[in-house]
């Protein structure tokens, strides 16, 4: 597959550039600008993504770093089954259980949220950080949900993370799983407080936190230049304008 010339391979984490040291130089730099390629594309281009991590797996399977690469290309393209192999690759590799939430969610993607469940309650939770505990938590939530014990999934998100004031790299998505499982128990004023905190959190847009408070406000985006909802003499700024969907 082509890479940009602008891509190098000295792009990627010192960790991995050390890890690709086992290689030798050529081959260490085609595996580093493929997997330049895979952080590039993931969230916008994942099947991109995929296909770069593919290569880098032909390459250097035997790094742990390319393995993991590919696990996370196989799961943005929800190919649990082989991101899930991937991700256990990865760990035999480097004995670590960093990954742990992603093999949990696997088996959720796989329509095994028992599976999910048990890990959730193993050894190896406790070895993790606090991000990666977050992280496990949202993953058994989440298996509550699919076998529909909504209540249960309430009671797995209330935590200290959840009522730190604090904002983490987690705490918006947190606080919108919560909402949404609140929202899905019928509980829509408790669901409306914790989306509006989500939004609070979300600096970055990571969730539709504040598309989810307006739908529950209801307020509709309208386009203002909609010629069938004028007579083509519209505001001159244009734009998107909200409006309560009540007053149509």
């Amino acid at each position: 597959m082509p890479i940009p010339e602008d891509v190098t391979g000295d792009e990627i984490d010192k960790d991995v550039r050390q890890e690709l040291q086992s290689l030798p130089k050529t081959l260490a730099e085609d595996v580093a600008r493929n997997l330049v390629m895979v952080a590039r594309l993931i969230d916008e281009d994942p099947e991109g993504a995929y296909g770069y991590s593919r290569v880098a797996l032909r390459l250097a399977s035997r790094v742990a770093a390319v393995r993991e690469a590919a696990g996370f290309a196989a799961y943005a393209n929800q190919k649990y089954t082989e991101a899930l192999a991937e991700f256990r690759a990865a760990r035999r590799m480097t004995g670590t259980v960093e990954l742990w939430p992603l093999m949990a969610d696997c088996e959720r993607g796989l329509g095994r949220p028992e599976k999910a469940l048990d890990m959730a309650g193993a050894p190896e939770v406790h070895k993790l950080d606090k991000a990666g505990q977050v992280e496990m938590r949202l993953v058994a939530a989440g298996a509550r949900r699919d076998m529909g014990q909504l209540d249960a999934a309430i009671v797995t998100l209330q935590s200290p993370e959840l009522a730190a004031n604090s904002v983490q790299p987690w705490t918006a998505r947190l606080r919108y799983a919560y909402a949404d499982a609140l929202l899905a128990a019928g509980r829509q004023g408790e669901a409306r407080e914790w989306f509006a905190k989500a939004v609070e959190a979300d600096k970055d847009g990571s969730t539709d936190a504040s598309d989810r408070l307006a739908e529950l406000d209801g307020v509709e985006f309208v386009d203002a230049f909609d010629e069938s909802e004028d007579d083509g003499e519209g505001e001159s700024d244009g734009g998107a304008a909200a409006a309560p969907a009540d007053d149509e």
